[in-house]
């Protein structure tokens, strides 16, 4: 069964058996200072989609992109009041609870000989790591890890790319030499099948390219070719994706239904409903469930003044029930990626297909017949044109990535979907997350300087 339960260092992972020697004091069985590789994959895999893909920095997100909406006054992060101190928690996780155990578990696994292990170790640093520089610019990575080191600098987000590629490539090295123990259920993500992480590796080496497409000293052509070719390889159809899946018990709720739960007044934004509503998409009723109150489909204007939260829009099952999985990469996203890829190097002709193919799939996933007349009539209203076609490709794929950070990343370097600053906005809307407190007060660095409305470095005008 799983439960939601948090890694800090390898020392209080997890329980293990009684002591070697007997009457040896100086070892404490409750505090390990060991432990074999598959208790520790477990834990740091449901921190990853708790943390890094659901945590309080994906909030703020989702708060930009204007998915969700707080029952609150402004002002707060909603209409972008953010402080330093607001994300000390999110780079604990991201550093302490995952770069870190996914270090030892990297480590440990190569020196068995476990390389499955380590594929797996690489490809989820990978995913933390590029979500953290997409998130702060640059961070510390290559000496972040020295504990030589007393104030670690900075690497630059084009080097921490780099990075993140060598480890997708090495990852998928590391699972063609089919070596060691093969994971199991101790994997909440694929069981231990191997082809799957293949899939995924390449998936994210697609995902980190066509990121790339106006970043200095790179061309959109190029970054298009690669990303092409690493969708040869990638996930093929929706039982590819990576995602976590909750078992809804006490403790092991999905991440987005707590993060709507009524302690916490988020609700489901107005940009994103009156979207569906508008478009009559037929993905609306599976996406969103009616006010309680009213029956119709109503999200929260950020600004207004507060409601009844039963007068409000909540996600539906798919994406927020208790049980409902969380999705980090997904098929759907692998199609949008290559639509948009197809648009720069041939063309909206070319796109078309591909596009339909990925609002498709979409459609299939969420358990809508694609060759339905609602489906259909929806697919030739949202034709590609050679003057909306990268808007379109942007807007399908941010409803297809509901929730996923890539939707954030989508504005930044294409502009779609198109959003307004919401009312009472304090600032335009921010392009990236403030440095935490603790990090400026323990590792001062330059960097830490940047305020909300600063570019990162492939976020170029």
């Amino acid at each position: 069964m799983k439960k939601i339960f948090y890694i800090l260092t390898i020392t209080v992972a997890v329980l293990t058996t009684g002591c070697q020697k007997f009457l040896d004091v100086n070892k404490d069985p409750n505090n390990p200072t060991d432990v074999q590789e598959s208790l520790l994959l477990s834990p740091v895999e449901q921190n990853i989609s708790d943390n890094i893909q659901g945590g309080n920095a994906s909030i703020n997100i989702q708060n930009y992109v204007q998915d969700i909406a707080a029952n609150q006054t402004n002002p707060g992060l909603w209409n972008y009041q953010s402080f330093n101190i607001d994300f000390d928690g999110d780079w604990y996780n991201f550093y302490v609870v995952c770069l870190n155990n996914l270090k030892i578990l990297n480590d440990k696994a190569e020196a068995n000989g476990n390389y499955n292990y380590a594929a797996i170790a690489k490809i989820l640093t990978a995913y933390t790591l590029g979500t953290a520089t997409d998130y702060w610019n640059d961070i510390p990575y290559s000496k972040g890890f020295d504990k030589s080191n007393f104030l670690v600098p900075y690497d630059s987000q084009e080097s921490i790319y780099d990075t993140v590629q060598s480890l997708l490539s090495h990852a998928v090295s590391d699972i063609d030499k089919n070596t060691g123990v093969v994971p199991g259920t101790d994997d909440y993500f694929y069981g231990g099948n191997m082809d799957l992480w293949r899939k995924a590796a390449w998936a994210f080496k697609a995902r980190y390219a066509i990121h790339l497409t106006k970043a200095p000293g790179h061309n959109a052509e190029q970054q298009a070719d690669e990303a092409l070719t690493d969708l040869q390889n990638a996930m093929q159809s929706n039982d590819d994706d990576l995602k976590f899946s909750y078992e809804g018990n006490t403790g092991s709720e999905n991440i987005w239904n707590l993060t709507f739960s009524p302690v916490t007044t988020y609700v489901l934004n107005e940009t994103l409903v009156d979207t569906l509503v508008k478009r009559n998409d037929p993905r609306l009723p599976v996406i969103v469930l009616p006010s309680e109150n009213t029956g119709l489909y109503n999200g929260r204007r950020i600004g207004a003044d507060i409601d009844e939260l039963a007068n409000y829009s909540y996600p539906g099952n798919f994406y927020a029930g208790t049980a409902s999985s969380n999705y980090i990469i997904t098929y759907n996203e692998c199609l949008f990626i290559k639509a948009e890829a197809t648009l720069i190097k041939s063309g909206y002709a070319a796109a078309q297909p591909i596009y339909e193919d990925a609002v498709k799939s979409n459609f299939s996933k969420l358990g809508i017949d694609p060759s339905s007349a609602a489906a259909t009539t929806y697919l030739n209203k949202r034709e590609l044109s050679s003057g909306n076609a990268l808007q379109r490709i942007m807007e399908e794929k941010a409803v297809a990535n509901i929730f996923n950070f890539e939707t954030y990343n989508d504005w930044r370097r294409t502009g779609f979907p198109l959003l307004q600053p919401v009312d009472g906005a304090l600032s335009a809307i921010p392009r990236r997350l403030l440095y935490p407190q603790s990090e400026i007060l323990t590792n001062a660095q330059p960097q830490q300087s940047a305020k909300l409305t600063d570019r990162v470095w492939w976020d170029t005008e």
